[in-house]
């Protein structure tokens, strides 16, 4: 194992990997042998108060579940959405800023656009720090670097006393600039470190080196809101996992999918804004790359929204820039969509007379109107039991009650009676108008971005992913569903997929000539050494290094860059600018041959390739006839009505076995539809693949067409 604090081998026999996910309203654990393969799962209520408890009780009853020590655990790694939540709930730490003279405005000027063109009412959040706290220093770098006006280390000094007067617990150093030199900053770093020596310091230079200063100021400004909680937040947890008696330092997904240890995320624990997600489409590449299908859209389906993301050649997608609450962050994180859609998205009249669904959820609580807690309004959960896509008497294999008749006239209230619509017209309606919302979530990710989805399978997980899959690969086109093992806890497992990573940018805008090559050449060695020595840190053995190269780049006149991945050795100049052409036409739909091309970053990301140990064994079941539990009555669609369907046992299903539809596959933590038309087959890893019959039985691919000859 390689890491921080692993010390070598455990004494105990076996070597163990932990996964958790932290979400809402459900921890998620994932527990992994390493020498067998075999995966345990567990799940138990969230405590948003302190989600280190909600972790502390979770590997404590997953061990016991799995009969295991807490000193075979080799491995530990979490994804948390404490650092995304303080921003949403404006909870984070009270802070203060210095910058330069003349530019306390950025965070509120930014960058006059609004989210909405023509809705005057929406009005951006207020800044994460108000502009009392925002101080002045007299000190000024040119774009190039070179000095106009040196740091007033006595207005540092100043402003550092003004700030703890005003009882600030974190500042953020922002200077005009200070991407191209961070001298200034550094000063004005040893100034406040020395006056104010428990403030937690967040520095532009060190958080983001790159330009666009309101972007930089922005993530910073975050960086430091969220700091002194985050780090509060994981101490608690390093404590807590000593406690339980495991010796391995616990790592953090972060939002390009890696993992980085306590003490990285500590100190950037902005990057940590899409941990969770993050990780589930991590695991979606390995799990669905092992299947044989190198190219998916992620379709993770939960309670309250939806996140979409593509995954091209085996490789998740990127973005640089993300809007957190509002709030601009600037960190290369997983390109990720995320929507108000989920099974507690309520239905309703608009003013118009429209059926709408969402973004607004009843939660947990009081959730839908069949879980009988008080709920009334009708939601998407309400709906697919309503038509018996859910079971209409209990959920969870029998552990949470349902009161169908509760849903049925919510339905029947609020939407069917108004709209003169019978009970399964309404609710079929509901169904439609969210799969409407998804479809329109994943053509955003794909046709919108040169993807074309019927190249594509859908990676279907979550807890409400699999009830929808098929429907949604419908309105996109998309010709194959697939549906992990216990898609519910796919985040958790994810983290036991992912790899130590981190991010390194240089900014470099000049033309893009061999000098300007040359230059960025110079600059990835120096990024190389910079990731050598931080891996090194972490406890990365050499031979499991491994870095990954990009550019950004823009035609001359434009505003915006598209990034250029480059290979194992760097490409000269003619073939980069190939490159670059046929990525702009893949993004934007054209090229422009003969216009000057300008360099904008460089960037490269360390990678720690962890030892993930033996594969998953194949499910252990039976026969497709033990596996079958009942029959219900199901609406799939208006033209087939209700129909007398199987209900199956996925834990009982084999190996190579084949689900004709209508059918409907329920595990603890899902339910998998397969509609009239469709067939289901368990491949060698125990994913389900559904697809339609004819392709299904004969012109599938790789291990589809393998399983469906057995």
């Amino acid at each position: 194992m390689i890491g921080p604090g692993s010390g070598g081998d455990p004494p105990a026999a076996r070597r163990l990997r932990v996964g958790v996910d932290v979400g809402g309203t459900f921890t998620d654990l994932a527990l992994v042998d390493e020498a067998s393969g075999r995966i345990t799962f567990h799940k138990v209520a969230s405590t948003p108060a302190d989600p280190s408890i909600a972790i502390e009780t979770g590997v404590r009853e997953l061990l016991a579940k799995a009969a295991a020590q807490p000193a075979e655990v080799a491995f530990l790694g979490h994804g948390t959405t404490v650092a995304t939540n303080m921003v949403i709930e404006r909870k984070g730490a009270r802070t203060g800023m210095i910058t330069t003279k003349g530019f306390r405005d950025v965070l509120e000027v930014a960058r006059q656009t609004r989210p909405h063109l023509y809705n005057y009412d929406i009005r951006r959040p207020p800044p994460l720090v108000p502009r009392r706290r925002r101080l002045e220093i007299a000190e000024r770098l040119a774009a190039e670097g070179t000095v106009l006006r040196p740091l007033d280390e006595a207005e540092v000094a100043r402003a550092a006393g003004a700030l703890l007067a005003a009882g600030v617990e974190s500042i953020a150093i922002c200077f005009l600039h200070a991407w191209r030199d961070p001298v200034h900053e550094r000063a004005a770093k040893a100034v406040l470190r020395r006056l104010a020596p428990d403030a937690y310091l967040s520095v532009s230079s060190e958080v983001l080196p790159e330009f666009r200063e309101f972007d930089r100021f922005s993530t910073t400004v975050l960086n430091a809101f969220v700091g002194p909680r985050m780090a509060r937040y994981l101490d608690r947890l390093l404590g807590r996992v000593r406690g339980i008696g495991i010796a391995a330092e616990p790592y953090t997904v972060h939002s390009n999918g890696g993992l980085m240890s306590v003490a990285t995320a500590a100190g950037t624990p902005v990057r940590t804004c899409l941990s969770g997600p993050a990780a589930g489409v991590i695991g979606a590449a390995v799990v669905a790359g092992q299947a044989g299908f190198p190219d998916i859209v992620t379709f993770d389906a939960g309670g309250t929204s939806t996140d979409v993301s593509v995954v091209a050649g085996g490789e998740a997608t990127s973005s640089s820039s993300r809007d957190v609450a509002g709030h601009p962050v600037k960190v290369p994180s997983i390109g990720i969509d995320v929507i108000g859609a989920g099974g507690g998205s309520v239905a309703f009249i608009d003013s118009g007379g429209a059926l709408k669904v969402g973004p607004r959820s009843v939660g947990a609580d009081p959730g839908p109107a069949a879980y009988g807690r008080g709920g009334s309004e009708p939601t998407l959960t309400d709906a697919n039991i309503a038509l018996g896509r859910l079971d209409q008497a209990a959920l969870l294999r029998g552990a949470m009650p349902i009161d169908a008749a509760a849903a049925r006239a919510a339905i029947m209230t609020k939407i069917a009676t108004p709209l003169g619509l019978s009970l399964e017209q309404a609710a079929l309606g509901i169904i439609r108008v969210a799969v409407a919302n998804m479809g329109r979530a994943i053509r955003g990710v794909t046709t919108e971005r040169g993807y074309a989805p019927e190249t594509f399978a859908l990676f279907a997980f979550g807890g409400a992913g699999p009830l929808h899959a098929s429907d949604v690969a419908r309105e996109c086109s998309i010709p194959t569903v697939i549906v992990p093992r216990e898609p519910g806890t796919m985040c958790a497992r994810g983290i036991l997929l992912a790899d130590i990573a981190l991010d390194f940018v240089k900014s470099e805008i000049r033309p893009l000539d061999e000098a300007a090559w040359s230059r960025a050449q110079a600059l990835f060695a120096g990024m190389q050494a910079e990731a050598e020595a931080w891996l090194a840190g972490e406890g990365v053995p050499p031979a499991r290094q491994a870095t990954r190269r990009s550019v950004e780049l823009r035609y001359d006149g434009q505003n915006f860059e598209v990034r250029v991945a480059l290979g194992d050795t760097l490409p000269d100049l003619a073939r980069l600018l190939e490159r670059f052409a046929e990525e702009h036409a893949r993004t934007n739909g054209y090229a422009i041959p003969g216009r000057g091309v300008e360099l904008v970053n460089c960037r490269l990301t360390a990678l720690g390739q962890v030892r993930r140990g033996a594969p998953e064994p194949p499910p252990e079941g039976s026969s497709v006839e033990r596996a079958r539990l009942a029959t219900r009555r199901v609406y799939f669609t208006a033209a087939s009505g209700w129909q007398e369907t199987p209900i199956y046992a996925r834990e009982r299903l084999p190996v190579g076995s084949r689900v004709s539809g209508p059918a409907i596959i329920e595990e603890m933590s899902a339910t998998s539809l397969v509609f009239p038309g469709q067939a289901a087959i368990l491949d060698a890893d125990g994913n389900i693949i559904v697809r339609r019959v004819e392709t299904a039985t004969g012109t599938g691919t790789g291990t589809i067409r393998e399983i469906a000859h057995v």
